[in-house]
């Protein structure tokens, strides 16, 4: 009896203790890439191990997400992923028309990999594609606004940066710690300008050390890795001197919250903002930049 009541006590703890991702996945009939995204898109709670290592689900967000959807077929909709050919199909135009759109900056991709030949394949959501062609048909047919015609003929590609800026802004919202949301905002930008907004070596190491990266890297060929360490980071002038005053006000919100981590035997420091979070901070307090320099 007393064997059974230990069994039975175990079976209830067990069933109360969050989900590996790997348990939920298997549990909600998902495969691993479309949890992974109803995860980052916030479709699927789940909480942090106390080392911060692994992502886990709780019992009751399985059963809430069950109980909406018994199948998950409206789950695995919201995270279903075309790309350039089946995108046009679904919003009714041609393939070029569909990559104008997506060059231009009004499609934004969600995820992409790299073919064989190594070149990048971008993909959307399904859905986020349906709902474009339901609230803007103008841009579907005709004579494309101005506004497309002066990227295109800029030769402007925006899909990397809309890519890049959703990502970071995803990845920031999965974490309350301040240091870890400057550490999402570091990974768009290159050494020499994390140097830039970052002259603290030790504040360096530690948002190295939290930062996430944009992408899993497992098991690709160096050909692969050299491709993609091309287009993660921020390439757009506006593009980096918005991610860098980024980060110098996150910077400013986490060394509030606690200093970054410094060697035992170095003697503590005040932190002083860096000269350089303290320029940019004023910058974008004291006026704004014009998109567009007025004509000389």
């Amino acid at each position: 009896m007393a064997v059974q009541e230990a069994h039975r006590a175990a079976v209830v703890t067990q069933a109360g203790k969050p989900l590996s991702a790997a348990r939920a996945t298997q549990e909600l009939g998902l495969k691993r890439s479309e949890f992974d995204l109803a995860v980052l898109l916030g479709h699927i709670r789940t909480t942090v191990d106390a080392d911060g290592s692994h992502r886990r689900v709780a019992r009751e967000e399985i059963d809430r997400l069950r109980a909406a959807d018994r199948n998950q077929e409206t789950l695995r909709e919201r995270v279903r992923t075309v790309g350039t050919t089946e995108g046009a199909q679904l919003m009714g135009v041609s393939a070029v028309r569909f990559g104008k759109l997506a060059r231009a900056g009004y499609l934004t991709p969600v995820k992409f990999y790299l073919n064989r030949y190594r070149a990048v394949v971008w993909l959307y959501l399904a859905e986020e594609l349906q709902e474009f062609a339901t609230r803007e048909p103008g841009l579907l047919t005709g004579r494309s606004p101005q506004r497309m015609r002066a990227v295109l003929d800029a030769g402007e590609d925006r899909r990397a940066r809309n890519w890049r800026g959703r990502r970071l802004g995803l990845l920031t919202r999965q974490t309350e710690d301040p240091w870890e949301q400057a550490a999402v905002t570091s990974s768009a930008l290159d050494p020499v300008q994390l140097a830039e907004v970052v002259d603290d070596p030790y504040e360096r190491a530690y948002l190295n050390k939290l930062r996430p990266g944009l992408v899993g890297r497992h098991g690709e060929s160096p050909a692969a890795r050299e491709a993609m360490d091309r287009l993660l980071p921020a390439d757009d002038p506006d593009e980096i001197l918005w991610q860098r005053v980024s980060l110098a006000l996150l910077l400013d919100e986490a060394r509030d919250h606690r200093p970054a981590p410094r060697p035992e035997t170095s003697r503590p420091l005040p932190l002083p903002l860096p000269e350089t979070s303290r320029g940019l901070r004023a910058w974008l307090r004291r006026r704004k930049v014009p998109r567009d320099p007025a004509p000389s």
